[in-house]
């Protein structure tokens, strides 16, 4: 106890002037205390400080009654503060703020606390942003807070009201509930307003529905399953689907755009070293993806993989099963898709092995598959006279070997290295293809390819010198050139391969490959860096045909391309690659710039370019890009496409923040996607505003969130649809 004066009444206390009684859990500070020292009771008036130490709350009162032995007592107009628990996760508004209350009065039981005609928030009082106010609240600090009769309050205008509402206040929060209800509008859905529910079923499971009504279209329904059945095993599932009344034109007529996406993964220790993994993904119709999609980039992939393997890696061995199924959607008619599965499909592979050092170190390494696969074709359109539906399928199960052995070695002089291997390759799949009917066969057929070559590197020209000013203390500049011998045969029916994979994709070949690389270093104190790197890439192949491979007046997809470049380039014969250019630039953190171009020979100008750049200075922060291909005739379609962000804070920043990103497509002279965000955030919560312009389908879409720090958010923004 300390005081100014006392008065001592038997067992009674009489403490004035800053007066204090303090356990080791908790501190009462008033004007005037009478403390019975026997029973425990204290009465408190005037200033009233109470502190508990464990969970750090702080409560003023006018007047307080209070049992420091049982730790139970009653607050008369009280205000208070509760540490908030900081627990930083990717778009969750952050803030130090600890949580306010005030009450006409509180009871406080051991490590719980009732609050009566009170408000609870995080903004800073007198003049709090938000709060939520109500009769009745019953908070046990570190466990969770229940208000009764609740009204939401923003600047003092009520939102929202609601009989119950629960927030955890655990670590890891997990309780069964109602999701806070969702609003918005959009130009060719409607109006959207939707709620869901939350269920915890119990400590290693949970599950949430959401349901959304699309005024103009129908119900959306999304379900969210997670699992944790063992401490080495975890899975997820996820469904959306829409029941679509269809699409209004302007003749009354509807068209029906509804169906669904179901997207789950898992993985599993197995023991021994095996683990199993995958994901599985299906999409009922591409033309539902662009029609309820939120994202532009979701709307353009046309692609749906799914995949399962049990994997076990040693030494330098590594064993997969796999089964996959793999769709891309060619467009957005019905049954316009190309699918390859694999069911099962056995992996053994191998690493560079060091076999001996005499004389020379040999290497050795192995790739080889074994399995069933199936491939299926797009159906024929009405205008393909050639085409029958017969043969667009292969059988169920069509199996499939190949097998792949190397041996590699090395010699060395001062500093030129050369790396001469030596691999055979042997397929066999037990179906075929026929080009001339454009249909799948039963015939087996085999591959016996065999590949020599050998990768000469040259020694790396180095020069330091002193950096420009703006660039640290010293550069260096590399040049590292380098050439390779690749020689393949044995490919003669590369055409009756039908392609499941980049293993159908070996030609005959006979090439050279020549690349010089330029480098440069920068060196600040203790730091060193990449700043700029400049690669240019060409082959020369002896081959034009590659063994009959390439087909004149098509596009041919050979390994040897692909390996060069993303882009297909084989229209006919050739004996020249495109001029492949890779340059990177970041002369700091805060800048990156990177450009890839081809420049093809053959017709004698730049057939390819995608350039991208970011860059963010204090809080302002930009990204562009731009993509263009200069297609040929029946080998690639042409495009031109400019991509670009411009904005100015961050989702925490304080006062106002704001982005605007957009797809702008040259050929079409079209919008196909424009997003606009503002953001004001509070030091307590913040409030955001998107508008979104879906060009493709000629939609517009007016969502809002309102995010409370540390706690969540709620609206129709959601996480993954906002700019930042």
């Amino acid at each position: 106890m300390e005081f100014v004066t006392q008065e001592i009444q038997g067992k009674v206390y009489k403490l004035r002037g800053k007066a204090k009684v303090e356990t080791s859990e908790a501190m009462l500070t008033a004007d005037e205390i009478d403390y019975d020292e026997e029973s425990g009771d204290a009465e408190a008036r005037g200033n009233v400080y109470f502190r508990h130490f464990a969970g750090q709350e702080e409560l003023w009162a006018d007047r307080a009654e209070f049992n420091v032995n049982e730790e139970i007592g009653k607050f008369y107009g009280v205000r208070g503060q509760a540490p908030a628990k900081i627990e930083p996760r990717p778009g969750l508004l952050m803030s130090t703020n600890p949580f306010y209350f005030q009450a006409e009065w509180a009871e406080k039981f051991k490590n719980r606390y009732i609050l009566y005609q009170g408000f609870v928030t995080n903004c800073k009082v007198p003049r709090p942003i938000w709060i939520l106010r109500a009769p009745k609240f019953d908070i046990v600090p570190g466990q969770r807070a229940i208000a009764y009769r609740t009204w939401f309050r923003v600047k003092g205008l009520p939102l929202f009201y609601t009989p119950y509402f629960y927030k955890s206040l655990e670590r890891q929060p997990r309780k069964s509930g109602f999701l806070s209800p969702s609003a918005g509008n959009s130009s060719r859905r409607g109006k959207m307003i939707g709620t869901g529910y939350y269920w915890a079923i119990n400590r290693s499971y949970d599950l949430a529905y959401r349901s959304q009504l699309f005024t103009q279209r129908g119900f959306a329904h999304t379900v969210d399953l997670r699992g944790k059945p063992t401490q080495r095993s975890e899975f997820g599932a996820y469904l959306y689907g829409v029941n679509d009344r269809g699409r209004l034109l302007s003749d009354g007529s509807r068209i029906k755009e509804g169906g669904f996406f179901l997207a789950a993964s898992g993985r599993a220790e197995l023991g021994k070293g095996f683990l199993a993994y995958g994901a599985a993904n299906y999409l009922s119709s591409f033309r539902f993806r662009q029609a309820f999609t939120e994202t532009f980039n979701e709307a353009i992939f046309s692609e749906v993989q799914s995949v399962g393997v049990v994997a076990k890696h040693w030494s330098s061995f590594g064993l997969n099963i796999v089964t996959a199924r793999k769709e891309n959607f060619q467009s957005n008619l019905p049954g316009d898709r190309i699918s390859v599965r694999r069911l099962p499909q056995v992996e053994f592979n191998s690493r560079d092995r060091l076999l001996t050092r005499k004389v020379l170190p040999v290497w050795v390494s192995l790739e080889s598959t074994a399995g069933f696969l199936q491939r299926a074709q797009p159906r024929c359109q009405e205008y393909d006279e050639e085409c029958s539906q017969e043969g667009r399928v292969t059988r169920a199960f069509v199996p499939r070997s190949d097998l792949a052995p190397r041996i590699m070695t090395a010699l060395r002089w001062k500093d030129f290295s050369l790396l001469p291997y030596f691999s055979v390759r042997e397929t066999f799949v037990g179906s075929s293809y026929d080009p001339e009917r454009r249909i799948f066969l039963g015939s087996n057929i085999r591959r016996h390819a065999r590949e020599l070559g050998f990768d000469l590197v040259l020694p790396a020209l180095a020069k330091v010198m002193q950096a420009p000013s703006w660039a640290g203390e010293r550069m260096k500049h590399v040049i590292e050139p380098r050439a390779s011998f690749r020689w393949v045969q044995g490919v003669d029916n590369f055409r009756n391969l039908i392609r499941f994979d980049e293993t159908e994709l070996l030609s005959n070949t006979k090439e050279v490959e020549l690349s010089l690389t330029n480098r440069i270093y920068l060196k600040n104190r203790n730091e060193t860096w990449e700043a700029i790197s400049w690669q240019l890439v060409h082959k020369r192949y002896f081959d034009p045909t590659f063994g009959g491979a390439i087909v004149e007046g098509q596009r041919n997809v050979l390994l040897t391309g692909a390996q060069l470049t993303g882009y297909s380039f084989f229209s006919g014969p050739r004996r020249y690659s495109p001029l492949v250019s890779v340059f990177r630039a970041s002369p700091n953190s805060n800048v990156g710039v990177e450009w890839r171009a081809d420049y093809d020979p053959l017709f004698q100008r730049l057939t390819n370019s995608l350039i991208s750049g970011d860059a963010r200075i204090s809080q302002f922060f930009i990204s562009i890009g731009h993509g263009y291909v200069r297609g040929v005739e029946k080998v690639t379609p042409s495009f031109n496409q400019f991509r670009g962000l411009l904005g100015i804070g961050n989702e925490s920043r304080r006062g106002w923040n704001a982005a605007f990103s957009a797809f702008y497509n040259f050929q079409t002279s079209l919008m196909d996607f424009a997003a606009t965000q503002v953001t004001y955030n509070w030091d307590c919560c913040g409030l955001s505003f998107q508008y979104r312009r879906l060009g493709f389908r000629n939609d517009n879409i007016f969502q809002a969130s309102f995010a409370i720090a540390n706690i969540g958010s709620f609206g129709t923004l959601k996480r993954q649809e906002r700019i930042f």
